[in-house]
């Protein structure tokens, strides 16, 4: 039996979640999807210039998981540069500081550990959530942008 997967220490979240090549229709051309914790590994290693070591401790992994999370996103960079594919970036195992939300029907507080946990509420399924920290940073991400 495999162990659970453990979750990754997110800092970075985009604007932006989806690019497409130049000039092509979205309907003719195929996605890859990029996991947010494959953003934030190639962002601490290629854009941050932080060590193997450094990466894995900020997303709170091993080094080997850290390097296996890489690895995979580069290469799914690298394909959807080479064969023109759209990138897609969302989903994954991992955990943030940026929001908390509240459960209006179960009144829980719960940090967001899937991109579904902004929608609904881990312990009791509710959709009624909300974000608790209404900052600056959190609206850029978080659902309540939109409202």
């Amino acid at each position: 039996m495999a162990r659970p997967v453990k979750f990754r220490r997110v800092e970075f979240l985009p604007e932006d979640t989806y690019f497409i090549p130049w000039g092509k229709p979205k309907c003719e051309i195929q996605e890859i999807a990029l996991n947010v914790e494959e953003l934030e590994a190639m962002r601490l290693k290629d854009i941050e210039k932080l060590t193997q070591e450094e990466c894995a401790e900020k997303m709170h992994i091993s080094r080997q998981t850290f390097q296996n999370i890489i690895d995979s996103a580069r290469e799914k960079v690298a394909i959807a540069l080479t064969e023109g594919k759209a990138i897609r970036i969302g989903g994954g195992y991992y955990t943030t500081n940026h929001c908390k939300f509240r459960c209006m029907d179960c009144n829980s507080i719960y940090q967001v550990n899937f991109e579904r946990d902004k929608n609904n509420c881990p312990n009791c399924g509710s959709k009624d959530v909300v974000c608790s920290k209404k900052t600056k940073s959190c609206r850029r991400w978080c659902r309540e942008e939109g409202k």
